[in-house]
């Protein structure tokens, strides 16, 4: 495995100013699961690539531990990488795929024939595939092509990183649960350094131990799921990460107060003047529903009038949709609790973020 460090990497297809990849410069601990999520375009695939070789940066050093492998090409890397489309041998067996990548090493690196096959076989545990062990490749389901292809990076136990560019996107939705089950174990199991790409933030926020979350060439945050729930740095990723996203209003500030449309929230603290555009964020986890003509247990004229528009039943709980002047709102409701009559909303001000200029506003900018 490998400490990966990215020494102010940028990458520009055309060669001049218009970068896929801005300049990014950050160090990936061995050992570690990464996700790199964003929205297509964003150039999470164009990182993946620069990290395996795929792709010579247009600037910046890349460093596996403390080698500068920028200019080394994809073998002598040492990496594993996982395509979105699974790239086979189809007159191989199952296991014959599994171990081609093992077979194929040379001079010291050359592997004994029972060691292949005791790792040919944890890797066909791993992932279920004992009764195709035998079958050829061709005439498979993709689903079961893709474990094979996942297989072939989980048997080399010695490289610097496994590399995942959107490997289930040709997974049927109910055995992904499984799959990003197993490739978490398998994580755990054997320590590799793993680096995931996917739009879905479902995979990510399961899967990896940091989520990288990148917009228009540039990394907006890097932290934990909860990090990314709790204090989105970004407004983007407030509004990306969440189901539903955060929600975003503008407000104008008034020492500890924000001023939405002429009403005030209670703030959590003061903050000082600020510039630009100031905008209130709060998740439809911690806002509540009040008011009257229902049992909410709310005081009369508590929190904010809103009229509701749409109300989305998913079975855990109801997601009401409500308006607030000229903004829109979500609302997570429990199950169980009526929607009253007149509602108004109240925030939990321990829960508010105040962004300036989309970043947010934290308790030491002052």
């Amino acid at each position: 495995m490998a400490k990966i460090t990215l020494n102010n990497i940028a990458h520009s297809y055309d060669g001049g100013a218009n970068y896929a990849l801005k300049p990014l410069s950050h160090a990936w601990h061995d050992g570690g699961a990464y996700a790199l999520l964003g929205p297509s375009g964003c150039g999470k695939t164009t990182l993946l690539n620069v990290i395996s070789g795929l792709l010579q940066p247009s600037e910046g050093q890349l460093f596996f531990d403390d080698v500068d492998v920028s200019a080394l090409p994809t073998e002598r890397r040492n990496i594993a990488q996982v395509f979105q489309f699974p790239v086979l041998y189809d007159t191989m067996t199952v296991a014959e795929n599994l171990a081609f990548p093992l077979r194929n090493r040379r001079g010291t690196d050359k592997l004994a024939a029972a060691d292949i096959q005791q790792r040919v076989q944890q890797a066909i545990t791993l992932l279920g595939l004992e009764v195709l062990a035998n079958r050829k490749a061709r005439g498979l389901s993709a689903d079961d092509k893709q474990k094979i292809s996942l297989g072939r990076g989980l048997v080399r136990t010695d490289v610097n990183a496994i590399l995942f560019d959107e490997p289930l996107t040709v997974i049927d939705p109910h055995l992904k649960w499984q799959l990003r089950t197993q490739l978490k174990q398998i994580h755990r199991q054997f320590g590799h350094t793993m680096i995931y790409v996917t739009h879905d933030q479902t995979e990510a926020l399961t899967f990896a131990d940091k989520v990288v979350v990148m917009l228009a060439g540039e990394v907006v945050q890097m932290g934990t799921p909860q990090e990314l729930f709790d204090a989105p740095r970004h407004t983007f990723v407030g509004r990306f990460i969440g189901s539903p996203g955060m929600n975003i209003l503008p407000c104008e500030l008034q020492g500890a107060e924000a001023i939405i449309d002429g009403y005030a929230v209670a703030l959590a603290r003061e903050y000082p003047a600020l510039a630009g555009v100031i905008e209130l964020g709060i998740r439809p986890e911690f806002v509540r529903l009040a008011g009257t003509g229902g049992d909410t247990g709310a005081q009369s004229g508590e929190g904010l009038p809103v009229q509701i528009v749409g109300v989305e039943d998913v079975g855990r709980h109801r997601i009401a949709r409500a308006r607030l002047h000229s903004h829109t709102l979500d609302i997570i409701v429990p199950e169980h609790q009526p929607i009253p009559a007149q509602p108004r909303v109240v925030f939990d001000q321990s829960r508010i973020c105040i962004y300036q200029n989309s970043q947010l506003v934290s308790w030491e900018d002052d």
